[in-house]
């Protein structure tokens, strides 16, 4: 990573033995006033419990201003977290924004049925913009909001906070690389008792959609960034139980199953009624790999069975243990980087466009009960930066 104006400290020998893990080398903060300002679009539980923690450990970005549609309760976070009560803004006054110098990207964390709205309003502003997933509701509307970043010449990037941590990103590595020869099957399952039915998560006009976008989603993304490919066929199911009043609007349980130009099948499922499970299991020829959990915000842990080098009657079970980073920190300084050099975000706005067509075709294979088949794309990675997966 390479940005402006950074001191890098002299470097040191590391100080444990060739046999010891050692850390990777991190680059120090910017000094605060080089910071990139974020204004946090929406105060939920995402916002508090996370990304406002996160950004406090951040290093090259700080928390300048925020929006809520509660300014008495954006007061009492802004004073939290020593923003002053004048970067405090309701939804309706982005003009305002548009005036402070100190903000210079946003973070859109609202429901999903607003992101269309305030995504356009950050571009015509002149915000730069990191936005929740899903990214809309439809991809006529992604599609929109892609375009409106563009035309106003500022970033779109999607949190896909998962393509910035290290297990996984070491999957990906290991499906490029070839490690345990070529992968054949890919196994994901996202699930959680989803309780409260007056939450938007189940109003379809807020969430878009049910399991799918909201936890699904997740299977659905780690699955093209792992293999770099583009799925060209879905078959897939959605039921809810019937007299259920928290899926009246949206879906309790889809599964779903994508082939890809190499020959990988996925098998993914997403529910709102099962107990907590977040799965991902990826067979290869010499090798099974397993994350568990493989979604979570943190704790995600990588286990690798093989045949033993020295034994070719024992099976060799491993963890693989990388160092975990904040994942909310990771995308955000990510962002920063790319707005301080001027560089596309890893996940730009087309990476969560291509999700949503596909999530489409999901939802009309199961109401036309037949395979869908998608538009041949040609890649590897063809929607997001390659440079992601080398890290």
């Amino acid at each position: 990573m390479s940005v402006p104006n950074q001191d890098h400290p002299e470097a040191r020998p590391p100080f444990v033995a060739a046999s010891e893990r050692r850390a990777s080398p991190e680059d120090p903060p910017l000094a605060p006033g080089q910071r990139v300002g974020f204004a946090v679009i929406g105060l939920g539980r995402l916002s508090l419990d996370s990304i406002l923690p996160a950004l406090a450990s951040c290093k090259l970005c700080k928390l300048a201003a925020v929006m809520t549609g509660d300014t008495e309760k954006g007061r009492r976070v802004a004073a939290q977290y020593g923003v002053l009560a004048d970067a405090v803004y309701a939804y309706d006054e982005w003009d305002k924004l548009a005036h402070n110098a100190d903000v210079q990207a946003v973070y859109i964390v609202t429901p999903n049925g607003m992101h269309h709205e305030q995504v356009i309003q950050a571009a015509r502003i002149g915000k730069h913009v990191l936005c929740e997933k899903p990214l809309s509701n439809t991809s006529a509307e992604a599609l929109e909001m892609v375009e409106a970043c563009a035309d106003a010449g500022v970033k779109l990037m999607v949190a896909y906070r998962l393509q910035y941590e290290p297990h996984n990103r070491d999957v990906a590595k290991m499906v490029r690389s070839g490690e345990f020869g070529k992968l054949k099957i890919i196994e994901a399952h996202n699930g959680q008792v989803q309780d409260d039915a007056s939450q938007w998560r189940h109003e379809a006009k807020l969430a878009g959609g049910g399991s799918l976008p909201d936890i699904g989603l997740y299977c659905l993304n780690f699955a093209r960034f792992v293999t770099g490919e583009e799925p060209v066929e879905v078959m897939a199911w959605v039921w809810s139980t019937p007299g259920d009043v928290r899926f009246t609007e949206i879906e309790e349980n889809v599964a779903w199953q994508m082939r890809f130009p190499s020959g990988v099948v996925g098998r993914f499922s997403a529910a709102y009624d099962a107990h907590e499970s977040r799965h991902a299991r990826l067979h290869f020829q010499t090798a099974t790999v397993k994350l568990d959990p493989a979604f979570s915000y943190k704790g995600i842990r990588l286990y690798v069975n093989h045949r033993s080098a020295a034994r070719e009657d024992v099976e060799v079970s491993e963890e693989r243990v990388s160092e975990e980073k904040n994942q909310f920190g990771a995308e955000m300084d990510h962002m920063a980087e790319c707005v301080l050099t001027g560089r596309t975000p890893g996940t730009p706005g087309e990476e969560g466009l291509q999700d949503q067509r596909i999530m489409e075709a999901i939802y009309r294979s199961a109401a036309e009960n037949r395979p869908i088949m998608l538009e041949p794309i040609s890649g590897p990675d063809a929607f997001r930066d390659a440079r992601l997966s080398d890290k």
